[in-house]
C-alpha cells in the first residue's frame, strides 16, 4: 500500500485525499476550522460565488425532508470581490485544495466571474449550471445540451484554470449534457446538484419555502446520484466527482465503484460536522482492508449484471 492511498488527481489538480466539501454546505471553511483543521480534507469547493454580492431568497428558505432536506437559499453570497480579498487569502494559507464554485444569471456573469479568478490561488473551478437564466424566461442554463455547451464554451474563453461543471439531475439526460460540457472544453463534471422538490404545510395550505420550491439533498438522492455517476462514467473520459448525499465511507465507497474520482460531501456536514473526517478515516480503513495501493483503483469497477 501506498503511504497515502488516499491521493486522487483530477484534471491535473491533486488532492491529498478523495473527499472534498461540497459548495454550499461548507461556506468558506471558515466556521468548520474551528471544529478540526481543514486541510484534513481533500478539498473544498466553496460557497456558489458571484459576480456580484447577492442576498438570496427570502426565510424560510430549509426544510426537513424524510432521509434529507430541501433548501432554496438562492446564492446568498457576498460576490467574487470579497472572495478574492477576505475569504481566498485565508483558505491559501491552508494546505488544501480550493474550489472556486461560481454562479451566474447571465454568461455575462459566468464570465466576469471567471476572468476575475484567472490570476487568483484557485486550483479550480466549478461551473454551476444549474441557476436560471433570466435572458431565457428562467430556463436553467444545464437545461438542455445547447445551453450547457454555449455556457461552457463562453467560460472556457475566459478561464485557463482546470474547468468542472456542475451538473442538474433535472434534466431528460444526464449523460448527454456531461458529453456536450467535455465537447465544449470541460475538465471534469461534478453531479448531481440537488433535485427539485416540494413541501406543504397542511394546515396553511402553503409552501413551507417562501420559495415554494427548493432543492432536495441528503440520503433521499444517493441512489439517484449513483446512477446517474454510473451513466455519465460510461459517456465521457474526463473525470467524473459524485456527489448526492453521500454521509458515510460505504457511500464514498459505492459511488467511487459506479465512476467517480473524487467524492463531495454536503447535506452530511449539517447532522454530523465531522462526518467527512469519518469518511475519510473509513476509505483509509477500505484501502488497508483491501490491499489497494491507491483508493483510484475503485474507480469505475463495479462489474453489472449482463442485460
Amino acid at each position: 500500500m501506498a503511504d497515502n492511498p488516499l491521493k486522487v488527481n483530477i484534471a491535473g489538480v491533486d488532492f491529498k485525499n478523495p473527499i472534498i466539501a461540497a459548495s454550499g454546505a461548507f461556506g468558506f471553511g471558515r466556521e468548520y476550522n474551528r471544529l478540526f483543521p481543514v486541510e484534513l480534507l481533500g478539498g473544498i469547493s466553496c460557497k456558489g460565488t458571484t459576480l456580484r454580492p447577492r442576498a438570496g431568497n427570502p426565510p424560510p428558505r430549509v426544510a426537513e425532508t424524510p432521509s434529507g432536506m430541501l433548501n432554496s437559499v438562492g446564492l446568498q453570497n457576498p460576490g467574487v470581490a470579497h472572495f478574492l480579498a477576505e475569504d481566498l487569502p485565508w483558505l491559501a494559507q491552508k494546505d488544501i485544495t480550493i474550489i472556486a464554485n461560481i454562479a451566474g444569471h447571465s454568461l455575462p456573469d459566468y464570465c466576469g466571474a471567471a476572468l476575475r479568478l484567472e490570476g487568483s490561488a484557485v486550483h479550480m473551478i466549478e461551473l454551476n449550471i444549474s441557476c436560471p437564466n433570466v435572458k431565457e424566461g428562467g430556463l436553467t442554463f444545464g437545461a438542455t445540451c445547447e445551453s450547457a455547451a454555449r455556457t461552457v464554451r463562453e467560460v472556457r474563453r475566459h478561464t485557463t484554470k482546470p474547468l468542472c461543471v456542475k451538473l442538474s439531475p433535472n434534466v431528460t439526460s444526464i449523460a448527454d449534457i456531461a458529453a456536450a460540457v467535455e465537447a465544449e472544453g470541460a475538465d471534469a463534471v461534478s453531479l448531481i446538484n440537488t433535485l427539485t422538490g416540494m413541501k406543504i404545510d397542511i394546515k396553511t395550505r402553503r409552501p413551507i419555502l417562501r420559495n415554494n420550491v427548493g432543492g432536495l439533498s441528503g440520503p433521499a438522492v444517493f441512489p439517484v446520484a449513483v446512477r446517474m455517476v454510473r451513466e455519465v462514467y460510461k459517456r465521457v473520459k474526463i473525470p467524473v466527482i459524485g456527489m448526492g448525499g453521500v454521509a458515510s465511507w460505504q457511500n464514498a465507497v459505492e459511488i467511487m465503484l459506479a465512476g467517480a474520482s473524487a467524492v463531495m460531501v454536503g447535506t452530511a456536514l449539517f447532522q454530523n460536522p465531522f462526518a467527512a473526517l469519518e469518511i475519510i478515516d473509513g476509505l483509509n480503513g477500505y484501502c488497508k482492508a483491501n490491499e489497494l495501493y491507491c483508493i483510484s483503483e475503485i474507480t469505475g469497477s463495479v462489474e453489472e449484471w449482463p442485460s
